[in-house]
């Protein structure tokens, strides 16, 4: 399996971009076939209609598709790159281009908030949707960091991580849709288990719970949900809990106490130390090291 691994050069910021299909959707000479990589990608899909396979598993690429897809994920294309995508774009850089913030607080690329898209495509690749309103904006984002990296003007380094940052905050902020592409992906009883998650993972909530609302037992769900994504339903509630609790921790002043309860620990201690064990830091610590707090 050919890995591709990022060319660095000494002087230049250590971020690509590629309008597609002017470009290649994953760069490298084994673009057009079966391969894998040692960066991240984001790749836009504008105007689309096509096929992706990544990590086994066959996507169709529309408009408006964004696909984060992560270093080690095995990526090919069933269509050639100008059927698949007629408008495009695409960014790749190494895991080490994202700052990991004040106090060291991210241990891992996977545990920074703005890369979290990218860890979840290490479990299940990750293709999230851009509304139609917003798709012209994303198209300006990558457009002003392509002119960055092409003028190589004084200070172009910081300001090409700048417009990535953006780039990052905007794929962010998008709802990852989990049911959605589960329902897309004629997985409905997955889909359904992600919804009763999303309704009541703030409440007590266990195995139990889910399968009754389900109507299926705990064991049958069990062997399904560990087979289909490689987790348990348990794993999951506790990921989407800590997801939340991150985003109260970097938006909010709320107290930790609070926190705890809206992310679905009514004991606090509990709490501090699932979110340690997770993220190797306190919530107090992960809260200093995000960007605009002191």
């Amino acid at each position: 399996m050919p890995v591709i691994g990022f060319g660095r050069v000494p002087g230049l910021a250590p971020i690509a971009v590629a309008r597609v299909p002017q470009g290649t959707p994953i760069p490298g000479p084994a673009a057009s076939g079966a391969h894998t990589h040692d960066f991240l990608v984001l790749f836009y899909a504008h105007r689309a209609d096509g096929r992706l396979v990544i990590d086994s598993r066959r996507w169709t690429v529309t408009d408006g598709d964004l696909f984060v897809i992560a270093p080690g994920q095995v990526v090919s294309l069933l269509d050639p790159i100008e059927t698949t995508v007629t408008d495009g774009w695409t960014v790749w850089f190494p895991t080490d281009v994202v700052r990991p913030g004040r106090s060291g607080a991210y241990s891992s690329w996977r545990s920074h908030p703005l890369l979290l898209p990218f860890a979840h495509g290490t479990d299940r690749a990750q293709r999230l949707r851009i509304p139609p309103s917003d798709r012209a904006g994303w198209v300006e984002r990558f457009a002003a960091l392509d002119t960055e990296l092409r003028a190589r003007r004084d200070g172009h380094q910081e300001a090409a991580l700048a417009h990535l940052t953006l780039l990052l905050v905007a794929a962010a902020r998008l709802p990852t849709g989990v049911a959605d592409q589960l329902r897309s992906a004629d997985e409905p009883m997955l889909a359904a288990v992600f919804d009763v998650i999303e309704r009541r993972y703030q409440e007590p909530i266990s195995l139990a719970d889910v399968a009754a609302e389900l109507a299926l037992t705990a064991g049958h769900l069990t062997t399904v949900v560990r087979r289909k994504t490689g987790r348990t339903v348990q794993q999951w509630i506790a990921q989407r809990r800590m997801q939340q609790a991150r985003v109260l921790l970097t938006d909010t002043n709320l107290t930790v106490a609070t926190i705890s309860r809206r992310s679905g620990y009514p004991d606090v201690s509990y709490f501090i130390k699932r979110f340690r064990a997770e993220h190797g830091v306190t919530p107090i610590q992960w809260r200093a090291a995000a960007p605009g707090t002191q």
